[in-house]
């Protein structure tokens, strides 16, 4: 009978081996990490959709337009970042009880804030996802993963500005 390949762990008991220049165990680094990642921002898109449904007062269009553009974005950015974690050979994780045991960020509030709260909840949510994907960047430059490293460096890119961004609404 034939042995399956340590490198298929957590695939499934038919899956190939995984060849790709990195170790098993730096891919699964790697993809603890992404999938903290992904944890990340699927909380905040679903705060940031929370927001835009009952944001009210004097900034109602254009905070309710803001927040739609950002979920949005969010919305499109959970693909890639599941799938990464797939290409890596693991399983990504899919459930509310998984996303609320690896993201590092606070679920939104059970009433809705006032409009200014939102915007500075947002603000520490994309800072919490911008130093989520920091913190990675060690595991990812040791193991050689670009693909991953690139991945990361357009997430921090939106995090940050969309951070700053938000941090304006919030000056006197």
């Amino acid at each position: 009978m034939a042995k399956k390949p340590a490198s298929s762990k957590g695939v499934g008991p038919t899956a190939a081996a995984i060849n790709i220049g990195i170790s098993d165990k730096d891919r699964a680094t790697i993809a603890g990490g992404l999938s903290r990642l992904l944890a990340d921002t699927y909380t905040l898109y679903l705060t940031t959709h929370n927001f835009h449904w009952n944001v009210s007062g004097p900034m109602f269009n254009s905070l309710h337009a803001m927040f739609m553009a950002q979920y949005t974005e969010l919305w499109n950015a959970v693909d890639p970042i599941a799938e990464r974690i797939r290409a890596l050979g693991h399983a990504a994780p899919g459930s509310y009880a998984q996303f609320a045991q690896l993201s590092s960020l606070k679920d939104a509030p059970i009433t809705p804030p006032k409009a200014m709260e939102m915007v500075r909840i947002l603000v520490e949510g994309h800072e919490g996802v911008a130093r989520t994907a920091r913190a990675l960047f060690p595991a990812v430059d040791k193991a050689s993963d670009e693909p991953s490293a690139d991945l990361l460096t357009q997430r921090l890119a939106v995090h940050e500005q969309t951070a700053w961004m938000l941090r304006s609404l919030l000056e006197d």
